[in-house]
């Protein structure tokens, strides 16, 4: 039986993927290195201030260009997880021991231990899934970025293999905890932007990193509907589908070159996708080429800046493997999943290399 809340029909106009070939893609495992990494920096060097607006937290703690001193490394620099880590990881855990998405298995890894910063529609479902429903039922209608945050670990799978199961999955996966239209169609389009990314193809200008992720965008959201959750300005009371959305308001911020944060004050920055995706593109779209840069912007211009910055960091790394991450981001990265389990995140980064890639 088919659960997610997105027609079949819809996924099935998408092509299959071509196994990524090694010969071709020669630093591939560097690129999956970089991809899963990235979730991980951006994630760390954001969480110990989301939800801040920028101008508060540049005037806490000027501009972050590393992590912040934590109490969890007595006070030193140090990055440490939230959600968007925890949940990347336990989904790559289940990926590597199963070989394939099981729905039921990864319900019961997101729900099974605790999640630092978790996110409302995430704590919901986690606590039905404890009531014994199955995920199926457990799952929230909701649109928020709770599954696109930790989605990327599902093409590891396919990279030898390719196919058209790969779309199925991300709808499977993203329903788990968000079974809702526009966070399966959100997370299909960022898988198929990652996918380009870790073939190598990245894109030459700031519309083609919009393009690449409307192509597959417009094709699964056709006729939704949305509206956003601004206070004020023009985009008040605005309805519409995601792909429009970026078409009418971010395509024209990158022609103009506007600034991150001027953006992020009119469609928002929180962690809902009618804002987090613009956010994304935006960044990508004038940053792509310089992944360093991207991820300043991700975690100083935004407000849900840890979630933004994994983001942003997963497809930096895909784009650009490891090179451009600096020694301090990687070396004071504790690298923990589950709270005391330091240097995980490097050991599951191994084995998902050596399963899927080497």
């Amino acid at each position: 039986m088919w659960h997610p809340k997105l027609d079949p029909a819809r996924l099935a106009v998408l092509p299959p993927v071509a196994p990524i070939d090694a010969t071709e893609v020669p630093d591939l495992a560097d690129r999956v290195r970089g991809m899963l990494l990235g979730v991980a920096i951006g994630d760390a060097l954001g969480n110990r201030t989301e939800s801040m607006l920028p101008h508060e937290r540049e005037a806490k703690h000027g501009r972050i260009t590393g992590y912040l001193p934590s109490r969890y490394a007595n006070g030193a620099p140090a990055g440490t997880p939230s959600d968007d880590t925890q949940l990347t990881f336990r989904a790559v855990e289940q990926l590597l021991a199963d070989g394939a998405l099981d729905p039921d298995e990864l319900a019961f890894r997101i729900a099974n231990d605790r999640i630092f910063g978790i996110g409302t529609a995430t704590l919901d479902f986690c606590n039905a899934l404890r009531t014994g429903a199955p995920w199926y039922e457990a799952t929230q209608y909701s649109g928020g970025n709770g599954a696109l945050m930790r989605i990327a670990p599902t093409v590891l799978p396919y990279l030898r293999a390719g196919g058209t199961g790969l779309w199925t999955d991300t709808a499977l996966s993203t329903a788990v905890t968000h079974n809702h239209p526009l966070a399966i169609a959100g997370s299909v389009a960022w898988v198929a932007l990652l996918w380009r990314l870790l073939n190598g193809d990245l894109p030459e200008s700031a519309e083609e990193w919009l393009d690449t992720y409307l192509e597959v965008l417009r094709l699964l959201d056709a006729g939704q509907q949305y509206e956003t959750r601004v206070l004020s300005g023009p985009l008040l009371k605005w309805r519409g589908s995601l792909s429009a959305l970026l078409d009418t308001e971010v395509r024209p911020a990158l022609a103009r070159q506007q600034p991150v944060r001027d953006a992020a004050n009119r469609w928002y920055s929180g962690a809902y996708l009618l804002e987090t995706v613009p956010c994304v593109l935006h960044i990508l779209g004038q940053h792509g080429h310089d992944p360093h840069h991207a991820m300043l912007v991700a975690v100083n211009d935004t407000r849900d800046n840890d979630t933004i910055a994994a983001l942003v960091g997963a497809a930096m790394g895909a784009a650009h493997g490891t090179h451009w991450i600096p020694a301090d981001w990687r070396d004071q990265l504790l690298g923990r999943v589950n709270g005391d389990d330091d240097g995980k995140v490097f050991t599951l980064i191994d084995e998902a290399v050596g399963r899927f890639v080497a």
